[in-house]
């Protein structure tokens, strides 16, 4: 039964497996579903070199076995003959299945860095749009709100034009200054009686209370924002280099911008199969056999940069998720917010569910890729559970 069961596995594989000079099936957004499809398809490959070797392996026992015996000297030759031929054809199927294996790793790391840059490009433009966001100013000084400026100068005009004085420029911009220059003009200001103060104070209450209490929170979240966008543009950085390593063994000239601005993808894959062309017929030649092994090298060193890569991403992605709930908590601790919900400018309520759907993203179209122990093997080193 367990047979079947692996024979039909096989023939699956045998389907539906892509050839390395196939074009490549559309890209999956989820890097994940790739690398359990390259799992998948390296699992393939070598159930079915396992299904070639085993009665090969099953007849070199039986001829070791038979050495032991007492052969006639026209027999053992023969039998050495067979033995011989059996363990060249077992180190071809070896060298075969390690080379389907580089190809599949090869197309599936190929596909992976396609799709971590357009999340990197995309995590870019989030960030940027965040770290310039004009409305984080708007929000964290009550000089923008056109309440507080209206009620600055009423106090203007109505200032003892003796004792009183303006604060102009930097100081009359500041937050603290402004406001602290404000309440005390409103509290010393002459001719107008207690309850024309209180209708002014009440005017801004909400404004000063929410900018007051908020404004270190707000320039936080604008800096630390612009900190990840930092990040992120290191990602970018060390994404294009391995690109640039990755098709360095193909003969692949242009950077990752330009592959991506020109669409270039199938130039990528013509350069590879040209590569592997050249790398099967070295193979197959028993004098090209150092030039081979290095190839095949060269084509799989490109896998451990992207499973380091791989890592750095992964911190990246966790160090973002964890400030924006840390930017979650800093939105939503406002205490007053229903209170003074309707002086509170929309922008604040924009922020918060911006903040919330990038947690969201952070979680699931940016998370971190998931590769353990077993996984890492099995990419990096083909493991072949199998034997």
């Amino acid at each position: 039964m367990k047979s079947l069961k692996l024979i039909l596995i096989l023939m699956g594989c045998m389907i539906v497996m892509p050839s390395a000079f196939a074009a490549e099936s559309p890209v999956d957004e989820d890097v994940n579903k790739v690398i359990a499809s390259l799992m998948d398809e390296v699992q393939g490959i070598q159930l079915k070199f396992h299904l070639k070797r085993k009665p090969l392996s099953i007849k070199r026992i039986r001829l070791e076995q038979a050495l032991s015996y007492n052969l006639a000297a026209i027999e053992k030759i023969d039998v050495l003959w067979q033995l011989n031929y059996i363990k060249k054809n077992l180190h071809q199927l070896f060298v075969d299945e390690q080379s389907e294996i580089s190809k599949v790793r090869y197309l599936k790391g190929l596909q992976i860095i396609k799709i971590l840059y357009e999340k990197s490009l995309t995590l870019d433009h989030h960030f940027a749009s965040v770290s310039t966001f004009h409305e984080i100013n708007k929000l964290s000084n009550p000089n923008q709100y056109p309440e507080f400026v209206k009620m600055k100068e009423e106090l203007v005009q109505n200032q003892d034009k003796k004792s009183g004085f303006q604060l102009k420029g930097i100081l009359g911009n500041n937050l603290y200054t402004s406001v602290v220059h404000s309440l005390v003009s409103l509290f010393h200001q002459p001719g107008s009686d207690k309850r024309e103060k209180q209708v002014l104070l009440d005017e801004v209450e909400c404004i000063l209370d929410f900018t007051l209490r908020m404004h270190q929170d707000l320039n936080t979240i604008y800096f630390e924002t612009a900190f990840l966008q930092k990040s992120n543009d290191n990602i970018l950085i060390e994404l294009q280099q391995l690109f640039t390593d990755y098709t360095k063994p193909i003969d692949y000239p242009w950077p990752l911008k330009e592959c991506r601005k020109t669409d270039d993808w199938e130039n990528v894959r013509d350069h590879l199969g040209q590569y592997l062309e050249r790398m099967d017929r070295a193979l197959r030649d028993p004098d090209q056999q150092y030039k081979a092994h290095k190839m095949q090298i060269d084509l799989e060193f490109p896998i451990d940069r992207l499973l380091q890569f791989i890592s750095l991403y992964n911190a990246h992605i966790d160090q973002s998720a964890k400030f924006y709930e840390k930017f979650s908590i800093m939105l939503n601790s406002y205490e007053n917010e229903e209170q003074c919900a309707t002086k509170i400018p929309m922008e604040y309520a924009k922020i918060k569910e911006n903040v919330s759907i990038s947690i969201e993203k952070f979680n699931n179209a940016y998370r971190p890729v998931e590769i353990n122990g077993s996984k890492m093997k099995q990419i990096l080193y083909g493991i072949n559970e199998y034997d």
